[in-house]
């Protein structure tokens, strides 16, 4: 489709779904409800520490105002709810089915309106109940407003799991933000994540979101041309046919970085490593992340700069703090609607619509994101590459020197340790052997006497 006739036949509208009304002109308003009759409904908050008013209102109350608007459609054929995978986590298992909310959306909506932030902010962790973050909740509450319509709209709920840069489409590798597995490479890349509280043998459940995008499409397409009223609710997940384990991806990741395609300016050789004990990992945060940011944060202050290793190292903490949860427990997803789904396509179809990870060179994948990362993210150009490189290469031998001094250090040490050590035991041996013998030769000489 060319410009000239995208232009005729889209057009776009601005509204907002935290405001009364969506933000909607009336004009505005009118032309949704008589000429829209597909809705895909995604707008959310990916901000997992985003305080619970917002995102209640953002996700959980925007979704109810768009349903409202879904029920004044004159043509309404389909409505598709975007979710998340990650929104039920009471189950360890869990289908492709309705699970009641963890409360009454409506009356949270309610709460929330009334209340003021502060006192919402107190009462969180209360209301949150076992429910880790405020996105699981709210989306969980939201996927509940949906359902209260099933009967009454053609809707259906589409749960995605972790959605990843870019497969093929527009442009391998893309991505807008540093979520997930982007922002641990980016940050293992550039030598700043030095140690990880993880399941070296977990797995997630990971979805380029060209795929998840596919599958959202296909599930439309099955709603309406196939009439299928039977499947609401589809897993676009790949953990059932695709396992890569957290271990794969981050060493994967790292060949790449110090092999290939390096970032600039990298602090430090790529290198540490994933603990399965907390207190392990938390003295290599103090020894590999803390001291050594509060010593180059030191440095660059003397040189007249402003400290920034610190605010990283709070980050990375804040980071670490909803990713540990996630990677350090195990969830499977049924997704048997989505396998009919592709029962269902021919040939090129199941090409041109991929909609599983299946036969995905993970390797060139990564290689795709990698590059992505360093062009869109840290607007590192490719003509930066060479001088990446060899700057890779001088930090490998800093890193090769630098453990050989520290090694040579504990040697040394240890061997003075162990000389006071032996010396003390040799004095306090000599002192024994003393008072034994004043001991012994006092009696001698009382019994001559």
């Amino acid at each position: 489709m060319d410009g000239a006739t995208l232009k005729r036949k889209v057009v776009g509208i601005s509204g907002d779904v935290t405001v009364t009304n969506l933000g909607l002109s009336t004009a505005n308003r009118q032309l949704l409800v008589d000429r829209v009759s597909i809705v895909f409904h995604a707008a959310a908050t990916i901000r997992f520490d985003e305080p619970l008013k917002r995102a209640v209102l953002l996700n959980t109350r925007g979704t109810k105002f768009v349903l409202e608007l879904a029920q004044e459609m004159k043509n309404l054929e389909a409505f598709l709810h975007i979710s998340t995978a990650y929104c039920h986590l009471h189950e360890r298992v869990l289908y492709e089915k309705l699970y009641p909310p963890p409360a009454d959306p409506n009356k949270i909506i309610k709460c929330v309106e009334w209340l003021e932030e502060d006192v919402i902010s107190a009462m969180t962790k209360k209301i949150l109940g076992n429910i880790p973050n405020t996105y699981a909740y709210t989306k969980a509450l939201s996927e509940g407003l949906v359902a209260e319509q099933m009967d009454k709209l053609p809707t259906i709920i589409l749960r995605p799991s972790i959605v990843i840069p870019v497969w093929n489409e527009p442009l391998p590798g893309w991505t807008d933000n540093i979520n997930g597995p982007t922002g641990i490479l980016i940050g293992a890349g550039k030598g700043i994540i030095r140690t990880m509280y993880l399941n070296q043998e977990g797995y997630a459940d990971f979805l380029p979101v060209d795929t998840a995008v596919n599958g959202v499409l296909i599930a439309a397409w099955n709603f309406i041309s196939n009439k299928d009223r039977e499947r609401r609710v589809y897993h676009l997940t790949t953990s059932s046919e695709l396992k890569v384990t957290w271990a794969e991806i981050i060493e994967r990741g790292r060949k790449v970085i110090k092999e290939e395609v390096p970032f600039n300016g990298v602090v430090w050789y790529p290198g540490g490593s994933m603990k399965k004990s907390r207190l392990l990992h938390n003295i290599c945060m103090i020894l590999f992340h803390l001291l050594p940011a509060c010593l180059i944060d030191a440095l660059i202050f003397l040189s007249g700069n402003k400290p920034i290793l610190l605010r990283v190292h709070r980050r990375i903490n804040k980071g670490f703090e909803v990713f540990e949860y996630y990677a350090n427990k195990q969830w499977d997803f049924k997704n048997e609607n989505v396998i009919e789904l592709r029962k269902r396509l021919n040939e090129k179809e199941k090409t041109i619509f991929k909609i599983d990870c299946i036969g995905v060179d993970i390797n060139a994948y990564i290689v795709h994101c990698i590059h992505a990362a360093r062009l869109y993210i840290l607007n590192e150009p490719p003509e930066t590459l060479p001088a990446a490189r060899r700057h890779m290469k001088v930090m490998y031998w800093v890193d090769i020197f630098t453990k050989l001094i520290l090694c040579g250090f504990l040697l040394w040490a240890l061997a003075s340790w162990s000389e006071s050590i032996l010396d003390g035991i040799h004095g306090m041996f000599n002192l024994v052997s003393y008072i034994v013998s004043s001991g012994g030769s006092h009696k001698t000489q009382h019994h001559i006497t």
